[in-house]
């Protein structure tokens, strides 16, 4: 058996309405609204870094489990903003929380879906060798963006969330994990310059080329409806349940049509499906971490419950968890 013992979560304080991005693009908080469902969202503080969000949303974590540091025996930080190039995120963490010399390691590049894919790694490695993970998802969104690019800057927000898991019994049993890959929609959502098909040069900033996300809405939005439905179709016949067992639905927070659409393939009730993305935008890997600690803190979650995960990122991956409460 693996369970989650502990939740965590933290999103910086300053916020960015859309009242205040239509002073900085040409756009309105009815047109981003209308299209996104999102009224605003978190930007990190200037001194502020990736590691600082995950380390206070572990640090939450931790305390939520009443576990220290000392309890924990391995890192999975999923994140495409890390803290530098190299090392990773998770060897900072390591250090900056007071951990053991332990393995740690980050998942990059599987966009928004990278948590609940870190879940399943944390899964297979204790089934394998009973240990405490912490398990995190954090994005720094707001340092990557292209600021005068409206058709994408006003979609993110910056957060983190964290969970630990261990063997046996705990706050939520892990039924089940599932996670797939499409690689031949790799390019209808992507980030390209910076690796060594197309490398970061003098020539490339000044073109904004490492700020610029390229993504087709459209694709996007039918390769997530459609993954992101069927793969928690999938995760429910795997332990033998159907939608009515289901307490709650924590979605990746794309964006409110995603999520609704979501919602109506799988008759799933608006009762069942949890929402956030009206207050901190898409935060990528930290958006089903961060919904999952604020439902669970919000008391919407109760004992019995089944809860089901499910995101989609550039990849093209999609996830899925089931959690029995």
């Amino acid at each position: 058996m693996t369970a989650i013992v502990g939740f965590g979560g933290y999103v910086p304080e300053r916020v960015m309405t859309n009242e205040d991005w239509s002073k900085l693009v040409d756009t309105t908080d009815e047109w981003i609204t209308s299209r996104t469902g999102i009224k605003e969202r978190r930007f990190a503080a200037d001194d502020e870094s990736t590691l600082d969000l995950a380390a206070i949303a572990a640090e939450r974590a931790l305390k939520d489990a009443g576990l220290t540091a000392d309890d924990i025996d391995e890192i999975i930080v999923a994140t495409d903003t890390p803290e530098v190039y190299t090392p990773d995120t998770a060897s900072f963490l390591q250090y900056r929380l007071g951990c053991r010399n332990i393995p740690t390691y980050d998942l990059g590049g599987s966009g928004c879906a990278g948590f609940v894919q870190g879940l399943d790694v944390a899964r297979a490695r204790i089934h394998f060798e009973p240990k405490r993970i912490l398990v995190i998802g954090v994005e720094l969104i707001s340092r990557l963006i292209n600021w005068e690019d409206r058709a994408t800057s006003v979609l993110f927000g910056d957060a983190a969330g964290a969970v630990i898991m261990d063997s046996g019994s705990g706050r939520a049993e892990v039924l089940a994990v599932l996670a797939g890959t499409d690689g031949s929609k790799a390019d209808i959502l992507t980030l390209q310059t910076g690796g060594t098909r197309h490398p970061f040069t003098a020539e490339a900033a000044a073109r904004g080329d490492h700020q610029r996300l390229d993504m087709n809405g459209r694709e996007v939005f039918r390769e997530a409806v459609r993954r992101m439905s069927g793969v928690v179709e999938d995760v429910l016949d795997q332990i033998g349940k159907r939608l009515e067992d289901v307490a709650l639905i924590v979605p990746h927070q794309a964006n409110l049509r995603i999520i609704d659409a979501v919602g109506k393939k799988l008759g799933a009730s608006e009762n069942q499906v949890y929402v956030n993305v009206d207050r901190y935008g898409n935060t990528g890997s930290a958006s089903v971490p961060l919904a999952l600690w604020e439902a669970n803190e919000e008391g919407l979650i109760k004992e019995g419950d089944l809860v089901v995960l499910t995101a989609f990122g550039a990849g093209f991956h999609w996830a899925a968890a089931a959690l029995q409460f």
